[in-house]
């Protein structure tokens, strides 16, 4: 009977298992996580913090799906090390413990899918209680603890994880101050004149936006009393929450052969520089579509693909995993947007776009070579599919690129530009 081990148990880690149990029927598959909850969705915590939904909503896959599926589910322990020639990974407890303090894991087949964790600053303070993460169950349920004796929190970063989070603080009756070092909020996923619409609606709403600003200290005895910026300027708060990014989990690999850069490198088939090792999701480093290049697109719906590509490679099978898209959607207030591809283009791309502030809606499309390689939809974004198909698809969009930009453009207008109609995105 093959083991296959899986290190994760999120998106990619799931969706593996469950391509491995459809191709394997007798595989012992065993999943490890470091947290103790069922799987759920990560996508969802900022709605658990704002009181719309409860706990249990969070649950992507319940106890059941591991008893149908004959999956073995361990909770609460990290793997610290991989021994690659003894196909083992290990649980260290205690590093000073005897052999008695460790848990082993043996394999024949082994999925790397254990994520990102939030980025944390080298910062004085970053220790304090009352400074939290933005990832998982226990961040918001630690932040929801403090709630009743807060009436400030601060937001270290102004990206997707800190506005999502000042977002939620704000719907629980906070006062919310965003501190964004960049001259504009979202900036690894819209441009300037995008994020303008989300920084006003969010102003009008009472969140306080700080740009151009960095914390140089958290300050307190103990508990969080107040953030100094890099001006000098005190604010005071009891809750601080770092929403600057996450990084990829590698620290796992890096006494090993396994190639990894900002992530762990993959191939096609999701399998890493060592031939019985694959790896999915957050932690791995895959094809970009629009550039070209390797990227980390830490989305949802990439982990589940890669997941499923990786669980069915290492059954034998050869399915291709044809490249990840940075894509985001996000709504604020009512008001959506999405943002595809390159929207940050460098020297060389064609750039249009159109502005309509009385009724915040923004378009904007990038072109390289008369293809599509971005698009971000603001306000009106239905049809947004037909945008990411035409990236995908990699279509000469030449006689149809003055129709981009209206709020009309649909895919009957892509039908004659490609015999894969059958393709797109609807």
């Amino acid at each position: 009977m093959k083991k296959i081990l899986i290190i994760g148990n999120s998106a990619a880690g799931i969706a593996c298992a469950e391509a491995i149990r459809k191709n394997d029927k007798e595989a012992k598959i065993t999943i490890v996580s470091k947290e103790n909850y069922p799987c759920y969705s990560r996508c969802l915590i900022s709605y658990f913090l704002a009181g719309d939904i409860p706990e249990q909503k969070l649950i992507y896959r319940n106890e059941e799906f591991f008893k149908e599926n004959n999956i073995e589910l361990v909770l609460g322990q990290e793997i610290e090390r991989i021994d690659i020639k003894k196909k083992q990974a290990v649980v260290v407890k205690d590093a000073e413990s005897s052999e008695k303090g460790k848990l082993k894991f043996d394999y024949d087949g082994l999925v790397l899918a254990n994520g990102a964790s939030s980025k944390m600053p080298d910062l004085k303070g970053i220790t304090k209680r009352g400074v939290f993460g933005f990832r998982t169950v226990d961040d918001a349920k630690s932040i929801t603890e403090l709630l009743p004796v807060t009436d400030t929190a601060c937001v270290l970063g102004g990206g997707l994880i800190g506005l999502k989070a000042a977002y939620a603080l704000k719907k629980r009756g906070l006062d919310v101050k965003v501190i964004v070092k960049s001259k504009q909020v979202l900036s690894q996923v819209l441009d300037y004149e995008a994020a303008e619409f989300f920084k006003n609606l969010l102003t009008e709403k009472g969140v306080d936006i700080v740009t151009g600003a960095d914390v140089s200290e958290i300050l307190g005895n103990g508990d969080v009393k107040a953030i100094k910026l890099d001006t000098g300027k005190v604010i005071a708060c009891q809750i601080v929450v770092v929403g600057k990014g996450v990084s990829p989990n590698i620290k796992l690999i890096k006494e090993t052969p396994i190639n990894s850069r900002e992530g762990i490198l993959t191939d096609e088939y999701m399998q890493t520089s060592v031939s019985d090792i694959f790896a999915c999701g957050d932690v791995a480093e895959t094809y970009d579509i629009a550039t070209g290049e390797t990227t980390i697109n830490a989305l949802w719906p990439n982990a589940v693909e890669q997941g499923k590509v990786a669980g069915e490679n290492i059954c034998g099978k050869k399915s291709k995993y044809p490249g990840s898209l940075g894509m985001n959607s996000v709504e604020f207030f009512d008001l959506p947007v999405i943002s595809l591809g390159i929207t940050r283009p460098r020297e060389g791309f064609e750039v249009m776009s159109k502005s309509d502030t009385k009724n915040n809606s923004y378009r904007k499309v990038v072109i390289k070579d008369n293809r599509l390689v971005g698009a971000i939809l603001l306000g009106r974004i239905e049809n947004s599919g037909v945008y990411l198909n035409l990236i995908h698809e990699k279509t000469d969009i030449s006689s149809i690129k003055d129709l981009l930009l209206e709020s009309n453009f649909s895919y009957p207008q892509t039908i004659s530009l490609s015999n894969k109609g059958d393709n797109i995105y609807v």
